[in-house]
């Protein structure tokens, strides 16, 4: 049997058809086995952890949902706070102010111009 790669989760499928073998393993009425790690019991009892372990990983999920929701909504907030804050000021101190500088706003006289096309050049 090859080396089997733990750090990856099981395809849904896969567990899926290991619950299929272990609910068909229950119509075996002679199943017995001296492999402690096959066991009915130990069956049982791993299928329990796993059915736990992923409830609690749904439930950590859904509580990563929320916070990241909550968090997305947070910054949100935040930012359109800043947005109107910057209003605010470029309509009390003026676009061209040392104030509107200091909120990250750029002043209107350090904007660039545009440069006129010269009109005087014609092709003859």
């Amino acid at each position: 049997m090859s080396v089997q790669n733990q750090t990856r989760r099981l395809p849904p499928k896969a567990i899926s058809q290991d619950i299929d073998s272990w609910h068909g393993l229950e119509t075996v009425s002679a199943y017995d086995t001296n492999r402690a790690d096959a066991s009915a019991a130990k069956l049982q009892q791993a299928y329990q952890a796993m059915m736990a372990q992923q409830k609690a990983e749904t439930e950590k999920l859904n509580l990563y949902r929320a916070a990241a929701d909550a968090a997305r909504l947070a910054e949100w907030e935040f930012h359109n706070t800043v947005l109107a804050m910057k209003e605010v000021v470029r309509g009390q101190y003026g676009s061209d102010s040392d104030e509107a500088q200091a909120v990250g706003l750029k002043k209107k006289s350090d904007r660039k111009r545009s440069k006129r096309k010269n009109s005087s050049a014609i092709a003859i």
